[in-house]
Parts: C-alpha cells; structure tokens; sequence
C-alpha cells in the first residue's frame, strides 16, 4: 500500500519538503502525492528523480494532481 502525503493548498516549497521528508524516512516503496498547482506537481516529481525515485503516474485528481512515485 502506497504511503500518501497530502500538499493540497501548500505553495512551494513545502510540497517538495513534505515529500522529501517521507522519502528519507521510508527508503523504498510507493507514495502517492496530491499537489494543487502545476509547479508543485513539476517540483515534486524532479525533486524524486533526483533522489533515485521514478515518477510512476501523473493523474488528475479533482482540482489538482496525485503524483505517484517509487523506489525498488
């Protein structure tokens, strides 16, 4: 099961931060993202692939995004 971080309604760079901080602290696995705004969905998902983390999924989610990443 995927670990979630919700940044809804945060400017940047708190999205980026939030998800940093839950991929230091799981290491591997799956975690879905839900950003509002196009910059946090960029931002998030080069922030990842910087840290060995494949972006997975990019999807609509209701007015903003759910970002999907993971790490073997």
């Amino acid at each position: 099961m995927a670990e979630t971080v919700d940044a809804r309604g945060l400017s940047c760079p708190q999205p980026v931060i939030l998800t940093m901080n839950r991929i230091k602290a799981l290491g591997k696995g799956s975690i879905e993202v839900f950003v509002d705004t196009d910059t946090s969905k960029e931002n998030v998902s080069r922030a990842a692939t910087s840290k060995g983390w494949e972006v997975k999924n990019i999807e609509p989610d209701g007015t903003g995004y759910k970002v999907t990443i993971e790490k073997a």
